[in-house]
């Protein structure tokens, strides 16, 4: 980062920087008394802004006071119970919302012990390490954990292993220490819709996966799943720090402290988006339950139209289509065709040996066989023509997903647009990018 700092700019070295820097963490708390009472500040006075993903579209800068990180950590500390002897790993990106509200501003309220991840390819070993009692995922890392134990052991097999007294417990214990998950009290998904058939295997190994819904405008924490009070496909109920409803047209609405202030130098689009009265629109679509659990039906921006003149919201089909476990992401797309269809990409290394025929094969008639389970749940407008299999991988480095890993639609439709027309003209439920 130094070629991009101005000279004359003060600069503090932490503990592992080794970056010629003005002052250095362990000199300041060396010569510098602790406070000895907390600062005075306005609570809605500027503390941050911080930027949305743009899976839709440009970014936009959502700005919140310290009021947002104090509301929402009190919240958080509040639902789930929150003690200094917890334990979390932190592996997001240290400026998105999700990783500021969920894990910086609710371990320093409750002064628990925080894991830093190395990378990547150490992840699992990570947690391993960190053990922890809290941890929050996006729905393709909980996939791609699935996937890996399945790699290692057949469903059939460790469906069986399971029913079986004491040796099934046995066998979840296993599995939960290898992921480095045996100590969590509460495992949290959201960011995108996670198939109910992998929430339920994970409450089958004895993890109770809670979904939760929040956006960077609200300080990523608007509802949250409460064990004994789920639902599958809900993302749970208003937390203390947020008021949710619904307009008359069905778009959620939401209301609270922990809201932004708006959007940095951008009026217009403040105004667009926040009622006079703080009411934050939020572009999704939803039906609330009887006893107050929401569910995200689909998102306005992303629906498109058929050549049909059919409205498609692709979230829900996503999901359906996803629950097919041999497939890691998926995107449904489909502007101006008859019908929409959908486009999937596989695991890390799974492509190659699919090269081989009969191993594709039997791949083919799978995937063929779950698309028709999912269309028989459909409206005959949202059928899918057919799914295409693709060789990218698509990950933060290449651009097609946001460091929470959630697809840039934009992007992958791109991509892959000129090839839309000619997967269609192939009639095939199964289509093979490289065929």
């Amino acid at each position: 980062m130094m070629p991009g700092i101005p000279p004359g700019i003060p600069t503090i070295g932490t503990p592992l920087c080794e970056a010629p820097t003005t002052y250095h963490w362990d000199q300041i708390v060396a010569s510098t008394e602790p406070m000895k009472e907390s600062p005075t500040f306005a609570s809605d006075a500027m503390a941050t802004i911080i930027y949305t993903s743009g899976t839709t579209g440009m970014p936009k800068g959502a700005v919140h006071g310290f009021d947002s990180f104090a509301h929402s950590a009190k919240a958080l500390v509040q639902v789930l119970n929150s003690t200094p002897e917890d334990r979390a790993l932190s592996y997001l990106p240290l400026a998105h919302v999700a990783e500021r509200c969920l894990i910086e501003g609710q371990a320093l309220y409750a002064g628990f012990h925080l894991y830093f991840a190395d990378s990547l390819d150490t992840f699992v070993a990570d947690l391993q390490r960190a053990r922890p009692t809290f941890f929050f995922s996006v729905p393709r890392l909980w996939v791609k954990f699935q996937q890996g134990v399945l790699a290692k052991m057949p469903p059939k097999k460790l469906n069986r292993l399971m029913s079986i007294p004491i040796l099934g417990g046995i066998v979840r214990k296993k599995i939960l220490t290898q992921l480095g998950l045996q100590h969590v009290r509460f495992a949290g998904t959201g960011a995108a819709p996670l198939p109910p058939e992998v929430m339920l295997w994970y409450r089958n190994l004895g993890l109770d996966l809670l979904e939760g819904y929040g956006m960077t405008e609200q300080f990523a924490y608007a509802t949250s799943s409460m064990p004994g009070r789920s639902r599958i496909g809900y993302v749970g109920e208003a937390t203390p720090c947020c008021e949710v409803k619904l307009s008359e047209e069905g778009e959620i609405l939401t209301r609270g402290p922990a809201h932004m202030k708006g959007y940095f130098k951008e009026p217009g689009k403040t105004a667009e988006t926040m009622t006079d009265d703080g009411w934050l629109k939020t572009g999704d679509l939803g039906v609330i339950d009887e006893i107050g659990r929401l569910r995200i039906i689909g998102r306005a921006k992303e629906q498109f139209k058929t050549s049909k003149g059919k409205y498609v919201a692709p979230a829900p089909i996503e999901g359906k289509l996803a629950a097919f476990t041999k497939i890691e992401s998926c995107l449904v797309s489909g502007v101006a065709f008859p019908q929409p269809f959908a486009l999937a990409m596989l695991p890390l290394g799974a492509w190659d040996p699919l090269k081989e025929p009969a191993a594709r094969k039997a791949f083919t008639e799978e995937l063929n066989a779950h698309l028709k389970a999912v269309n028989e749940q459909l409206d005959p407008h949202e059928r899918l023509d057919f799914v295409a299999v693709v060789p990218e991988q698509w990950t933060v480095e290449s651009g097609f997903v946001t460091p929470t890993l959630k697809i840039k639609r934009n992007v992958v439709e791109k991509f892959y647009g000129d090839q839309f027309a000619v997967w269609a003209k192939r009639r095939q439920p199964v289509v093979w990018h490289d065929a």
